[in-house]
């Protein structure tokens, strides 16, 4: 019997008469996967409804068998053999190239398959990590796709799945698509905004090693555009880009990156500018790079010249810096701090 003619989902019945006939075709992987590849494509040939009706449908049900149904967990051979299949057949593509005509159901539906999926591995190799390795257009594609904003969250969840593993963080660091990030921090739409710093963060926290080398070669190129975040008008760009630098290069793994960020005037001057703002968290933040600048032991001429020109003013602002309640050990440290420029 010609596989076509076996629905894949039943058309009629109720929704266990469907996942009864979609456990049933369990038994031929290569033809479940071959069914969703199917519908796929056939969106371009088919009246439109009815063929996303075909997707919905069995994306949905890909999600049950992956995730289990509630009662009972999934078959882990099982889900293997899905995976492997699908990445034999190239549906991983389709996944990502098809998402800006999916609906919004489907969509989440299709992300929490796309997560699992990325977590099957055969001998230590995640099959659909290797897949994506060689088809890294998928990667860019994810990217952009933070531009639509009817996209740009479920997207946001599949580039950081993808991220978790250092082979395609690299790729993305050093990637066009990266600087697309220092601009999508910026957006109007203040959720889009907040995934893309997310995943930003997690580009550059999961692996110390590739973002060590990253920086190393990158330095100038990053530093400049972080630079324009830094100074931006937009009051939660400026805020979450801060705060995150105060934690980044205070972070043992970046320590080379710190020292080497902390001999340049014209980042002191940044920080300086940040102690000014109205912002009572911007300024905490910005203090916490600061006090780096001011406590490195081998302050190089510049940076004393331009703690002296400007120690008047930076005695006020640390003077007037926000009390913190509860929180000792940062009045500590901007006593530290004042007591170190009084002596310049």
């Amino acid at each position: 019997i010609p596989r076509q003619t076996i629905p894949f989902r039943c058309r009629r019945g109720d929704d266990r008469a469907t996942e009864l006939s979609f456990l049933f075709r369990m038994a031929s992987t290569a033809g479940v996967v071959l069914s969703i590849k199917d519908s796929f494509l056939a969106l371009p040939t088919k009246t439109g409804d009815r063929a996303l009706e075909e997707v919905e449908k069995n994306i949905s049900s890909l999600r049950q068998v992956l995730s289990g149904d509630g009662e009972a967990g999934a078959n882990q051979e099982q889900v293997l053999q899905i995976a492997l299949e699908i990445c034999k057949e190239g549906v991983l593509s389709l996944f990502v190239q098809n998402l800006p005509s999916l609906g919004w159901g489907v969509r989440k539906d299709l992300v929490i398959c796309w997560c699992i999926l990325l977590g099957q591995k055969v001998d230590e190799n995640y099959c659909c990590v290797k897949y994506i390795e060689d088809h890294v257009e998928l990667l860019d594609f994810l990217v952009v796709c933070y531009k639509k904003s009817d996209l740009a969250l479920n997207c946001g969840i599949m580039v950081r799945e993808c991220i978790k593993h250092p082979t395609l963080a690299k790729y993305i660091l050093e990637s066009n698509s990266f600087e697309l990030f220092f601009e999508y921090v910026e957006l109007p739409n203040f959720d889009i905004a907040s995934d893309a710093l997310n995943t930003f963060k997690d580009l550059l926290t999961k692996h110390e090693t590739v973002v060590s080398v990253y920086l190393s070669s990158h330095y100038e190129q990053f530093f400049e555009r972080y630079t324009r975040i830094l100074t931006s008008t937009n009051y939660v760009t400026r805020r979450q880009s801060v705060k995150f630098l105060s934690e980044f290069l205070l972070e043992p793994s970046n320590s080379k990156i710190m020292k080497r960020y902390i001999q340049e005037v014209r980042f002191l001057n940044i920080m300086i500018g940040l102690l000014k703002d109205s912002s009572k968290n911007i300024k905490i933040c910005a203090f916490h790079v600061f006090k780096v600048f001011v406590a490195n032991p081998n302050k190089p001429p510049g940076i004393i010249e331009a703690l002296r020109d400007n120690r008047k003013e930076l005695l006020k602002l640390l003077h007037n810096l926000p009390a913190s309640k509860g929180e000792d050990e940062l009045d500590e440290e901007r006593d530290l701090i004042i007591h170190r420029i009084e002596k310049l």
